[in-house]
């Protein structure tokens, strides 16, 4: 883990603007297609693009939890929650796309008001989860990172 004094403020401009994209490729992904195409499951690839909406969903959720937790809490020791245990407690996989692609970009507007105005101070704010430090910047890193791979996964599947 880096020190709390290497945030530079390129690196955190790049992650909001990662995080503010990520909505954007899939809807430029998903803009063109047939809506039944988003729920089509094949052998090759078992999750469908709705599926691997339900899981940025729920790892958003699980992510987004902690960094708010780290912004209200001074050093707190949290207990890990894995997004494939979340999403079994929510309906995200049942959702039509549609609707479950509306509550994920309001979800993201929201965390990007949150995190736009945030000191450097405040990008270094930490918890212990599973014994580890982690910072509002690492999980912002990990957020971004996964949801990457997961729009070029869905960019990919609807070529």
């Amino acid at each position: 883990m880096r020190g709390d004094s290497d945030v530079s403020s390129a690196e955190v401009q790049k992650f909001l603007q990662l995080l503010a994209e990520a909505p954007q490729r899939i809807a430029r992904a998903t803009g063109t297609s047939a809506e039944s195409r988003l729920y089509q499951r094949t052998e090759a690839e078992p999750w469908s693009v709705n599926d691997i909406l339900a899981h940025l969903r729920a790892s958003a959720d699980v992510r987004e939890k902690f960094i708010r937790v780290m912004l209200t809490q001074n050093g707190p020791t949290l207990r890990y929650i894995s997004p494939r245990s979340h999403i079994r407690k929510t309906n995200y996989l049942e959702l039509a796309f549609p609707e479950s692609f509306e509550a994920y970009s309001q979800q993201r507007r929201e965390l990007l008001k949150t995190l736009k105005d945030l000191s450097t101070k405040d990008w270094s704010r930490s918890a212990i989860i599973k014994e580890r430090k982690e910072t509002v910047l690492s999980y912002t890193r990990y957020l971004t990172n996964h949801e990457t791979a997961h729009c070029k996964q869905i960019e990919e599947l609807l070529k």
